[in-house]
């Protein structure tokens, strides 16, 4: 029986692993479910699957999980110092799907019990890849990608050898606003951007999708994982969402991975990897859906795209401080105090300021200093949101 935890339980992907584990539920034993403030359903998850822990990221939550879960024998914990302890709980699989920076300390812990980590959450290698993919090779763990794109590329990859590969190619369905004006942009609403024309994600991770800051972040995150150059990564409008990435090869040739816009495909590679198991995802039927189409995406529309380019081009703690920004322009524009747009100007200026700051960007990377860097970052953007001025 197979120990799992599972960070982000009562999100779109912890709630797809949560669906897979449940057509085998003698094959797991559940250790930890962490989730935010929606602790009805994770005391419920935590109650049908049995778990030892449930925590919530929230300390204010703690009373109404305690309540939810009594008389159960179902621990109960809040805050940041708890999730952290969920993580170091032995586990052979521990699924990272908490959004955003605070994925990156129970990420950590969970790697050096030397055993398996299901990455959903990307923000943990955008912010702190090196850092990450030195723990990992300390501790013997695996690491196992459930982006859709990166679990793409790491199946086309499987017995190649990385010298091999020229090219990675992500594709992106191009979002909410792929077929919209672009002098229309400015007036888009939270409410627009958080309805996606593919998949069912999270209000977050939705909206990203709409402005391509998701695929930035993918960007940054393959040239982590992979070890590829970053000009050999590139990016695909594919409004089908039906092929998730393609690796060209030395030879000219293009492997693709096609499938449903599903996680649980992705998700339960990782769960059965490195053997496949029968998931219950839909199948293509390509005679059907008759054509596939790419396009090459606008730099006027998705600006975050050249940011990111400018995060690898300038290395360090640069990618701490793009996503630190990011999360606080998103926070301002889904409280409708930033427009659609302004998103990308506020990170650019946050990236501009980091590097003028002096030991900030190229301080050696530790987690002190990446967390230094993500405070600072969201510091200087809600400067800039509230319209103070800093220096």
């Amino acid at each position: 029986m197979r120990r799992i935890t599972i960070f982000g339980a009562t999100g779109s992907v912890g709630q797809s692993t949560l669906d897979l584990i449940g057509r085998d539920p003698q094959a797991y034993r559940v250790v930890a479910l962490t989730g935010g403030q929606n602790v009805t359903q994770l005391a419920r998850d935590a109650i049908r699957f049995r778990a030892e822990l449930a925590v919530t990221a929230h300390d204010a939550c703690l009373p109404a999980l305690r309540d939810a879960l009594a008389g159960t024998g179902i621990e109960a914990a809040a805050g940041a110092a708890a999730l952290t302890e969920a993580a170091a709980r032995p586990a052979d699989w521990t699924m990272s799907a908490i959004v955003g920076a605070a994925g990156l300390a129970p990420g950590l812990a969970a790697l050096k019990q030397g055993r398996t980590l299901a990455l959903a959450n990307k923000e943990t290698l955008v912010a702190a890849g090196a850092l990450v993919m030195r723990e990992a090779a300390t501790s013997g763990a695996t690491i196992l990608p459930v982006d859709s794109e990166h679990s793409a590329v790491f199946q086309c990859l499987a017995g190649g050898e990385p010298a091999e590969v020229e090219r990675l190619i992500i594709t992106a369905s191009g979002g909410a606003f792929r077929d919209w004006p672009v002098e229309r942009l400015a007036r888009a609403t939270p409410a627009q951007a958080a309805t996606h024309p593919n998949w069912t994600m999270g209000q977050r991770i939705t909206i990203d999708s709409a402005s391509m800051f998701n695929k930035a972040l993918e960007v940054i995150e393959a040239r982590e994982f992979f070890g590829i150059a970053p000009e050999r990564i590139e990016v695909l409008i594919h409004p089908e969402s039906l092929v998730h990435a393609l690796v060209g090869h030395a030879d000219g040739a293009l492997m693709a991975h096609l499938g449903p816009p599903d996680m649980r495909h992705a998700i339960g590679y990782a769960l059965n990897w490195p053997r496949r198991a029968p998931l219950p995802v839909a199948r293509l039927d390509l005679g059907t859906i008759g054509q596939l189409t790419f396009r090459t995406p606008d730099p006027a529309r998705y600006p975050a795209l050249d940011l990111a380019r400018q995060v690898m081009a300038r290395g360090g703690l640069s990618g701490a401080v793009f996503n630190a920004a990011k999360e606080i322009a998103l926070d301002a524009f889904i409280a409708g105090r930033l427009g659609f747009t302004a998103m990308s100007d506020i990170v650019a200026r946050v990236l501009d300021r980091a590097e003028a700051e002096p030991g900030l960007i190229d301080a050696a990377f530790d987690l002190d200093n990446v967390l230094r860097a993500d405070q600072m970052s969201r510091n200087w953007a809600q400067a800039q949101i509230d319209g103070r001025v800093y220096g």
